[in-house]
């Protein structure tokens, strides 16, 4: 979106008698292409053009958003915010990034933008390939259909402390669901993957194949009894033991005091081995950006080094709110305050590989699906659905489903050992993790 329209915008907004302003324009044009059994099932264009539109009077703050950018529009979306902040609430941490905490100079080069735009045709043979993979497998009887899609999106911040940044970055994705059957169960199995350039998307074929491999490799599951015992989470889910991490550091969990961690600063909370880094910089990062949500310059940073808790994820407000500078974590939409998120959360892989990491265990639990996680995010009591394998000697023995397994997440994060495995699959990544001792809920 101009920057010009946008700067224009902040203007406005002040001359209407707010003290400060921030405006955010994104577009986005988007194609999504998905068949199922060999048909043509669905096809979503998308092409948007919005506005967003942040001011404050005095400590007092408003947002609105719209998709309408002519003229007369912008002017009764400057009136309407303009009133909101006058009646809104006094919030005493309310107020624009500091300017010295702003991202000034060149910003760094992501190369998150492809220009390559596919055809629906191109899409539609990406997607087709990677269904007729699936249904080829041995095993597979039914398809919950594939999908292949692609996007461009520029999203732009412009405040009235200075700052003026544009952020622009494309996706394509492939994904295929398979059903498995033994003529008595069925079982499914997906595989994905979503990148930035279109070069580095798998084959759409071994996309597919392995949606069927991991559909047909479920058949003959079993229900398991309740019992204590070593669990390893597969890599491809794995980092999900990390969102109860961000929740628990981020500034306003903190602030209100309802974190599981909120004692831990500075103090070992993994085992020492273990780094979690966040890189907003990495090359084609999914989550990857030049700066915050706020225009606050962000860098890589550890926010566990040798298993050591070394610091909060903090916005603006959260930030002074707890006495302490913003850490480039802030992150909103085109309407209401700004968040806190990481943006390319990695856990630093170990040297066991995931077959050494189940010799080490002995038997044990291997977890290939999770489902209705369950926290309490004052004592971090946790627990999961879930459904894998059962694994002796190294090697995995029989699928197992309909199991549920907990702990506390302080003890589990104590006492986790990453694998070697580490793929780069999301905004969120960690290799194979084992646990020596879960709480396992079967029969």
């Amino acid at each position: 979106m101009d920057d010009v329209l946008l700067n224009d915008l902040v203007a406005a907004a002040l001359k209407a008698g707010a003290d400060a302003a921030e405006a955010v324009g994104a577009e986005r044009r988007a194609l999504s292409i998905t068949v199922r059994l060999g048909e043509l099932e669905e096809v979503e264009r998308e092409e948007s053009r919005d506005l967003g539109l942040r001011v404050f009077v005095g400590r007092r703050q408003a947002s609105v958003s719209g998709s309408d950018v002519s003229p007369d529009a912008r002017a009764k979306l400057v009136e309407r915010v303009v009133a909101m902040a006058r009646l809104a609430p006094e919030d005493p941490y309310a107020g624009l990034a500091d300017p010295q905490m702003l991202a000034r100079g060149p910003l760094p080069d992501l190369d998150l933008y492809d220009p390559t735009e596919p055809t629906p045709e191109h899409l539609e043979a990406d997607a087709r390939t990677a269904e007729d993979a699936a249904r080829a497998t041995p095993g597979v009887v039914n398809s919950d259909g594939a999908s292949a899609s692609w996007s461009s999106t520029q999203w732009r911040l412009v405040t009235s402390g200075g700052f003026s940044g544009l952020h622009r970055a494309s996706g394509f994705s492939i994904s295929a669901s398979a059903i498995a059957g033994d003529g008595q169960v069925m079982e499914s199995g997906s595989d994905w993957r979503s990148v930035r350039w279109r070069s580095d998307l798998p084959a759409a074929e071994a996309i597919g194949a392995e949606a069927g491999r991991r559909a047909a490799n479920r058949l003959g599951a079993r229900k398991i009894a309740s019992t204590t015992a070593p669990v390893i989470f597969e890599n491809r889910l794995a980092a999900s033991l990390l969102g109860p991490l961000i929740g628990a550091i981020s500034g306003p969990s903190i602030a209100r005091g309802t974190s599981f961690l909120k004692d831990k600063l500075d103090k070992p909370v993994f085992a020492p081995g273990v780094t979690v880094s966040d890189d907003p910089h990495r090359k084609r990062g999914l989550g990857s950006a030049p700066f915050d949500d706020e225009g606050v310059a962000n860098r890589p940073r550890n926010l566990i080094d040798k298993g050591v808790l070394t610091t909060w994820l903090l916005n603006s407000a959260a930030g002074r709110q707890l006495g302490l500078p913003s850490t480039g974590h802030a992150s909103r939409g085109l309407a209401g305050p700004p968040g806190v998120s990481p943006a390319n959360l990695t856990m630093q892989p170990g040297t066991a590989d995931r077959a050494a990491l189940m010799r080490d265990a002995g038997a044990g639990l291997l977890i290939t699906s999770m489902f209705g996680p369950s926290l309490n995010g004052n004592t971090g009591d946790w627990s999961v659905g879930c459904s894998g394998f059962w694994f002796e000697g190294g090697e995995p023995a029989y699928p197992v489903n309909e199991i549920t397994v907990a702990g506390n997440l302080i003890d589990i994060y104590a006492r986790l050992v990453p694998g070697a495995d580490l793929e780069f699959r999301g905004g969120a990544n960690a290799p194979s993790l084992l646990v020596d001792a879960l709480a396992i809920a079967g029969l």
